[in-house]
């Protein structure tokens, strides 16, 4: 019996093996930076002295990276083993991480952060298929929901508590706690998790892999898929222009003090978990409900946060409400994919990472064009709006294109979802 094996029998109708639970922190401690930067955008730029705009691409270098290296790399990991992938994109996440603060020139941040997002995205490809290699079939669903709660919790725990060390260290000292995280991660994984993956297979299960990567390629294909990308796309970076730019918002506009802004910033992501577990639970069967709810969500939000931007009392609720609009629909998004797309559960998954990712890295550009014209930090809240809005329409077509196929339109089954931002 093989060691994947032996650890599926020993955990049916059990608890979840640790190696369940190791990836979970994995993807906790490299997900931490993604979320970290938005707590100490302006240090950095203070500290580079670089513009706001400038830095803000720094976020956009690491979603290109995911978003460049999702798709392929779930193809191309499909054939090397499992653990040693693992083990190794962690690794250059840490080393990449590391070469970063360890510089002061801000291109060379910048393609740090690119390989940084490579290596996140492989990641990524390879964890969620290794956690259902050590469960039993009935457990997979499971399996797969802790280890993107890894993410969650980077969102509520890791990026403001790196950001608060990064406020007594200055900001490189959240940076060096994730590469200390993402290494310890990794030896636990060459450790623990068992050595499975493509390494001596026979020719007939090569053939067959192959054959399902043909045909998951086909799937891609359908126009509907797309729609529902667009709409990944729009509504990600709605959320995240208000996100990503809250540090900014809350000390320049607001008037909070710097050291609160960790505090609020876990309060967006405690409406990101609330908004998960609603969704989660509508998803199934009412999924363009969900879908609606979350985008009109996040529209009323950013207007309320622009035109109520001074007053603290009321920003600090709003940031907690806009965590709830913007992932409320999230498991229903994903819904909706594998729903289309039941054929291409991999390509698809990993096509799904990358749009949420290219609706970040939209983000900076789109907050950038409004700063260096000139507008003031408020403005990011009205681009949300926009960006909210425009998503209307698409998952409007959506349901629509849905009622053609079939009398219950949307009924897919929802998973657990997958970065971010997760996401």
């Amino acid at each position: 019996m093989s060691a994947g094996n032996a650890q599926r029998a020993r955990t049916a109708g059990g608890r979840l093996p640790f190696g369940v639970h190791l990836l979970a922190f994995c993807l906790f401690a490299m997900g931490s930076a993604e979320f970290l930067l938005a707590g100490v955008l302006p240090a950095v730029a203070d500290d580079l002295r670089i513009t706001l705009s400038s830095a803000g691409a720094l976020i956009s270098a690491f979603a290109a990276g995911v978003v460049l290296g999702g798709p392929p790399l779930a193809v191309l990991t499909l054939h090397w083993p499992r653990r040693t992938t693992l083990v190794t994109t962690q690794a250059v996440f840490a080393a990449s991480v590391a070469a970063g603060l360890l510089t002061d020139s801000y291109v060379l941040l910048l393609a740090t952060r690119f390989v940084s997002g490579l290596a996140y995205a492989g990641f990524w490809a390879v964890a969620a298929v290794t956690a259902i290699s050590l469960v039993t079939p009935d457990r997979t669903a499971r399996a797969s929901g802790v280890v993107v709660s890894g993410l969650s919790l980077a969102m509520i725990a890791g990026g403001p508590a790196g950001a608060l060390l990064s406020h007594f260290t200055g900001w490189r000292g959240g940076f060096w706690g994730v590469v200390a995280l993402t290494l310890a991660g990794a030896v636990m994984t060459l450790l623990v998790l068992p050595a499975t993956g493509a390494g001596g297979e026979a020719r007939e299960a090569r053939e067959a892999r192959e054959a399902r990567v043909a045909s998951e390629l086909r799937t891609m294909r359908r126009p509907q898929l797309w729609v529902v990308y667009a709409v990944v796309i729009l509504t990600t970076a709605a959320y995240m222009i208000s996100f990503n730019y809250l540090a900014a918002f809350l000390t320049g506009v607001t008037g909070v003090p710097a050291v609160w802004v960790p505090p609020i910033l876990t309060l967006f992501g405690v409406g990101a978990f609330a908004g998960l577990s609603a969704g989660g639970r509508i998803a199934d069967r009412l999924p363009f409900h969900a879908l609606l709810i979350g985008a009109i969500g996040i529209l009323a939000g950013s207007v309320l946060l622009a035109l109520l931007a001074p007053y603290a009392l009321a920003v600090v609720p709003l940031v907690l409400l806009l965590g709830v609009a913007g992932f409320v629909l999230n498991p229903a998004l994903y819904g909706r994919v594998f729903s289309i797309a039941a054929e291409a559960p991999t390509l698809a998954g990993a096509t799904t990472v990358s749009a949420f990712q290219f609706g970040i890295s939209l983000v900076p550009a789109l907050a950038g064009l409004a700063l260096d014209a000139g507008a003031g930090v408020t403005s990011v809240a009205w681009i949300g709006a926009g960006l909210a809005a425009a998503a209307v329409p698409a998952i409007l077509l959506d349901r629509a294109l849905a009622s053609r196929r079939s009398p219950a339109p949307g009924t897919g089954r929802s998973v657990a979802p997958a970065g971010e931002h997760a996401a």
